[in-house]
């Protein structure tokens, strides 16, 4: 049997949000090695959103972010269900998105998803949407966005 600790199986649970039988069944499997046993997660992980690509993600919420009274951003970002999109873990995934868009103008949904995370270089927007569905359990979509910069869209007169 692998040796690992409760401090293993709380660690992996917060990186993660996978349930614990997953992160007991990962530790074993990578013989108590953490950073062994988070690959196997992610991986899962992976499996788990690849599984619902194909579910209609019509529910969301539109996420409204002012930096500073110069620069806003409005997003929407689909979910399964109204319970997932009222929760405050799926809350906090838009705003961070919404923070992510302010700060780094990514021009599309693809290059967004490409980008380091500014609240954890190690990830990309990509895993955290990952990860963000592995722990909610539904298919998540970021479907749009816009990002306004005072002055950018000014008529000058004629």
């Amino acid at each position: 049997m692998a040796s690992y600790s409760m401090q293993d199986i709380t660690d992996l649970r917060e990186m993660t949000g996978m349930g614990l039988s997953d992160i007991k069944k990962a530790l074993e499997e990578a013989e108590g090695n953490r950073p062994k046993a988070l690959e196997l997660l992610k991986e899962r992980g992976a499996k788990i959103m690849e599984k619902k690509s194909d579910r209609t993600a019509g529910e969301g919420i539109i996420e409204a972010y002012v930096h500073g009274g110069r620069i806003g951003v409005l997003l929407e970002v689909n979910c399964e269900t109204d319970f997932v999109a009222r929760s405050d873990s799926f809350k906090e995934f838009a705003h961070d998105l919404a923070l992510q868009i302010s700060s780094m103008k990514p021009e599309g949904v693809e290059e967004l998803l490409a980008q380091p995370f500014i609240k954890d270089s190690k990830l990309t927007i990509a895993d955290y949407l990952r990860d963000t569905t592995s722990r909610l359990g539904e298919k998540i979509v970021i479907a749009r966005f816009d990002r306004y910069v005072l002055g950018d869209g000014q008529i000058v007169p004629e």
